[in-house]
């Protein structure tokens, strides 16, 4: 008697060739979306290894934890307010290298850096160089948090630039660049990324001023 549950000759064969088909198809779909969405991303900017390695020879001492990169990130669409509320972007700061250092008041060790990155403004701020601070007080009070935390430390060479949405960080996070603060980015003239660094540092010392001096340096050509 046959057994009308039994599967037929080949079945299973068949069946486990579909697996591999359906796996491999959704390996290469996987791939694809990967490839094209780095491919994206890497149009942003030119890859800049040696750019990368001249902010990378800078960096020691105090400055030894900064991470050289030039990978291709760019940031000129990143954006963020002035201190009226202004909505404004890296690419309004084009010409400048550029020091972002994103911080929120509550953040201790943010607090603690801001005095050294004051000092390295009142020095170096000019045509071809900014320290570009960004708040990331999130709510509607946040821009008011920064504001009184600036003015009550008379931080007078440090603007006041928010993102209360956390957006422009969360770009940054999804992009496995920085994952908490304080966290500072090294940007040329265009915007794009040449270095990253985690945590805080004593940006107002010989070995912070090499590091800016190499960036400046880039930007003249």
């Amino acid at each position: 008697m046959t057994d009308i549950n039994a599967p037929r000759p080949g079945a299973s064969n068949r069946i486990r060739l579909l697996i591999v088909l359906g796996v491999a198809v959704l390996a290469v779909a996987i791939a694809a979306w990967v490839l094209l969405g780095n491919g994206a991303a890497a149009k942003e900017c030119p890859v800049q290894k040696d750019a990368a390695l001249d902010i990378d020879f800078a960096s020691v001492g105090e400055l030894a934890g900064l991470n050289p990169t030039g990978e291709g990130r760019g940031y000129a669409t990143l954006a963020f307010k002035d201190a009226e509320g202004k909505p404004m972007d890296i690419g309004d700061f084009k010409g400048k290298g550029l020091l972002v250092n994103f911080w929120a008041s509550w953040c201790v060790p943010c607090r603690e850096e801001m005095p050294a990155l004051d000092a390295l403004a009142a020095k170096y701020n000019s045509d071809d160089f900014m320290v570009l601070p960004i708040n990331l007080d999130i709510g509607e009070d946040g821009l008011g948090k920064a504001r009184k935390f600036l003015d009550d430390n008379k931080f007078a060479h440090l603007p006041l630039y928010a993102d209360n949405t956390f957006a422009a960080f969360e770009r940054l996070k999804q992009e496995a660049v920085t994952v908490g603060l304080p966290a500072s980015l090294i940007l040329d003239a265009k915007g794009c990324e040449l270095a990253v660094l985690q945590g805080p540092a004593h940006w107002n010392t010989p070995d912070g001023y090499a590091v800016i001096d190499a960036l400046v340096k880039l930007v003249k050509g």
